[in-house]
């Protein structure tokens, strides 16, 4: 098998898109042949010896694209090394962390197919902007005014690079 990774996701406004490419990029510099893409455009798992799958958190869960990725590559899924990541603005709520369980249960459909071997849960970043309908952004601009959160980006590029340098060992040869 080829000794190539894969690390897939899928995103809206682009800030889970950031997350892959940076955990694709520590993946490289820890010595990996690494592929980043968006799920939509993976038709085969055959080329790669292990699989980084993220999405992006709506209404509580991931991207429906997410799922479909997982249920349609479940079975090669359950014979490779398998990490999976989130990014939601939950975590980046006023004492956030506190959430992190919570959050945790956004993942469960995903375990229910295939079990990861590491799950990532990061904080996303808000550009209200971005947001593509009109009533999510009315929404978010509430959640804003009211201090729910604040736009901006609440990624933790720390805590990413960590969570993906804990990858390396299991996901090399």
């Amino acid at each position: 098998m080829p000794n190539k990774i894969l690390v897939t996701y899928a995103s809206r406004a682009g800030s889970t898109a950031g997350v892959a490419e940076a955990i694709g990029k520590i993946l490289a510099d820890g010595g990996l042949l690494v592929d980043v893409l968006p799920m939509q455009e993976v038709k085969d798992l055959a080329p790669y010896q292990a699989v980084v799958a993220g999405s992006a958190i709506q209404n509580k869960q991931w991207l429906p694209e997410a799922i479909q990725f997982i249920q349609a590559h479940r079975s090669e899924l359950a014979r490779k090394p398998f990490a999976a990541f989130l990014v939601c603005m939950t975590l980046a709520m006023h004492n956030g962390e506190t959430y992190r369980p919570f959050v945790a249960n956004f993942l469960a459909p995903v375990r229910s197919l295939v079990r990861p071997l590491s799950e990532g849960l990061f904080a996303g970043a808000l550009d209200i902007r971005k947001v593509p309908s009109f009533s999510n952004r009315l929404k978010f601009r509430l959640s804003v005014l009211f201090g729910v959160w604040s736009e901006g980006d609440h990624r933790d590029w720390e805590v990413i690079r960590q969570w993906a340098q804990s990858l390396l060992p299991h996901l090399s040869g």
